[in-house]
C-alpha cells in the first residue's frame, strides 16, 4: 500500500483513539451477569484508564510521532500522564506496566522529567524486588482486578505470554535508558523463560499461558493475539537491543520466530487476517491479533531476519486491516479481553467488539508498513 493511503487509514484510527473517553466503569462494579467471561471489561474500552489497552496505544502514537520526527503528540502525552497521576495510579501489575514502555521513551522531553524518571525506575525495580515469580524466576501474571483498580488478580504459579509486551520490552527499555546492567539481563530471561514454557516445537506456535501449579498449558490452545505478543514483541525488542544482545541469544530467539511465522503465513486465512484460534478455521479472524502479527511480520523483514517474500503475507494482512477500519476510524472485528481458556470455546465465545487495544494494534501495524 502506498504510504498516501495507510496515513490515511492511520489517522482516522488515532482519531477515534485519542477522543475514545473513559468506559462505564459503574458497570465492573455490578453483580457478575455473565458479561466478564466474554471479556467485556470497561478499562479496556476507552483511552483514560492506565492500563495495558491504553499503554500500547500510546506506544503507537509515539512511534506515529517518531515516523514524522516531531513532537506532535506531546501535549496529549503531557496530559494523560498528568492527569493519570492526579487520579492516582492502579495497582502495580504486569499490564499497568505497559504504559511506561512509551514513557520511557519520551519522558526526558516532558515538563515534569524527574518525576516520571522515577515512576520509571521503581516499576523497574518493582518487578526485579518484588513481583511475585514463578519456579524458574519467570514474571507472574499478575493483573488488575476486574472491579477494583488498586487490587490484583494474582495468577498464582501462571506464566502468560502477554508479559513479554506488557512488561518486559519496557524493563528492556529502561535497563538501556538507565545503563542498568541486571534490568537488562533479566529482560532477556524472561523471553527465554517464556519460550521455554510456552513454545510448541512441532508448530512452532505458542500456547496463551503455563501453570506451574498444574504443570500444563492450560487448552494447548494457540489463541491468534497470544501469539501476536511474540510476533511483534521479539522483534521490537531485538530492534531495541540492536547490535548489545549476544550473538547466540539473538540466534534461538530469531529462530524461533521464524519457526512460528513460517506456520502463521500457512495459517492465514484467505481474507489477510489469522483465526481467533489459529489452528480452528470455523473460529472467527480477528483483527488486533492479526494486526500485531503483520507487525512482527513488516519489522522482521526491515530487519532482515525475514526474506521479502513475507511481503505478500503482510500486504494481504493489510489490506485486510485496512478493510476492518470504518469510516469514522473504528477498528472492527475485534476479540474483548481474554483470560486463559480451558479449551477452544472460551476463545470462540469471546466477544466481538471495539476496544481501545484494536485502535492501537492497528495502529502499530500501519505505522510499521510506513516505514517497510
Amino acid at each position: 500500500m502506498k504510504n498516501e493511503e495507510l496515513l490515511t487509514k492511520i489517522h482516522l484510527v488515532v482519531e477515534k483513539l485519542i477522543h475514545l473517553g473513559g468506559g462505564d466503569y459503574g458497570k465492573d462494579k455490578m453483580v457478575d451477569d455473565g458479561t466478564c467471561s466474554k471479556g467485556l471489561i470497561q478499562r479496556d474500552v476507552g483511552i483514560e484508564e492506565w492500563d495495558w489497552p491504553q499503554g500500547i496505544g500510546l506506544y503507537g502514537l509515539y512511534k506515529l510521532q517518531g515516523y514524522y520526527g516531531d513532537k506532535r503528540y506531546m501535549e496529549f502525552f503531557e496530559n494523560w500522564y498528568a492527569t493519570n497521576l492526579k487520579v492516582g495510579l492502579p495497582s502495580k501489575n504486569i499490564n499497568t506496566t505497559a504504559p511506561l514502555l512509551p514513557l520511557i521513551n519520551i519522558f526526558e522531553e516532558m515538563k515534569e522529567p524527574e518525576i516520571y524518571r522515577q515512576i520509571c525506575t521503581d516499576r523497574a525495580n518493582w518487578l526485579i524486588d518484588e513481583l511475585p515469580k514463578t519456579k524458574d524466576a519467570g514474571f507472574q501474571h499478575v493483573t488488575s482486578a476486574i472491579r477494583n483498580r488498586n487490587d490484583v488478580m494474582l495468577h498464582e504459579g501462571q506464566l502468560w505470554v502477554d508479559t513479554l509486551v506488557m512488561a518486559v520490552l519496557f524493563l528492556n527499555e529502561a535497563g538501556r535508558k538507565f545503563g542498568n546492567l541486571k534490568w537488562i539481563e533479566e529482560a532477556l530471561h524472561q523471553f527465554l523463560i517464556h519460550i521455554k514454557y510456552l513454545y510448541e516445537k512441532k508448530t512452532g506456535l505458542f500456547y496463551h499461558g503455563w501453570s506451574f501449579e498444574k504443570q500444563d498449558n492450560f487448552g494447548n490452545i494457540f489463541w491468534c493475539r497470544g501469539n501476536s505478543w511474540y510476533t511483534f514483541g521479539v522483534m521490537d525488542y531485538i530492534q531495541a537491543c540492536g547490535d548489545n544482545l549476544n550473538k547466540g541469544s539473538k540466534q534461538f530467539l530469531t529462530d524461533t520466530y521464524k519457526a512460528q511465522v513460517d506456520k502463521l503465513a500457512e495459517l492465514q486465512a484467505p481474507s489477510g487476517l489469522w483465526h481467533t484460534v489459529l489452528t480452528d478455521a470455523s473460529s472467527y479472524e480477528e483483527v488486533s491479533g492479526s494486526a500485531a502479527i503483520t507487525a512482527g511480520i513488516l519489522k522482521g523483514i526491515k530487519l532482515g531476519i525475514l526474506e521479502d517474500s513475507f511481503k505478500n503475507v503482510a500486504e494481504k494482512a493489510l489490506a485486510a486491516i485496512c478493510a476492518n477500519v470504518k469510516e469514522d476510524g473504528t477498528v472492527l472485528n475485534v476479540s474483548a479481553g481474554t483470560g486463559m481458556g480451558m479449551n477452544e470455546e472460551h476463545y470462540k465465545n469471546i466477544a466481538i467488539r471495539p476496544m481501545a487495544y484494536g485502535q492501537s494494534l492497528t495502529l502499530i501495524a500501519l505505522c510499521e508498513a510506513l516505514t517497510s
